[in-house]
């Protein structure tokens, strides 16, 4: 998996491409404890996410809660498969999805 971040002032970007599995989301959750402290606007850009695990649902849930109490997230370019995900379980009431 690739992470590319953008940081604008308060506001970071993240974009994901590959794979977010087993393997990955320990690589998620360390780059969004090093970033986000701080970070008032958190984008995540999912256009080239190929897969997500429930080992990612978790690292997405985790950057939600600290992102509720100092700001927002915003997800952003999902494709079908990941939005299908989103659905079955139940993330799409948990994530602000654009």
């Amino acid at each position: 998996m690739t992470i590319t971040k953008n940081q604008n002032g308060n506001a970071l970007t993240v974009a994901l491409e590959g794979r977010l599995d087993t393997t990955t989301a320990p690589q998620l959750e360390a780059e969004f404890k090093a970033s986000i402290n701080g970070v008032e606007e958190l984008v995540l850009d999912l256009a080239k996410l190929e897969y997500l695990s429930s080992a990612g649902l978790r690292v997405l849930l985790a950057a939600q809660k600290v992102m509720n109490r100092q700001g927002k997230m915003t997800v952003k370019n999902v494709n079908e498969t990941i939005q299908e995900i989103f659905e079955v379980t139940g993330f799409v009431d948990i994530l602000t999805i654009e």
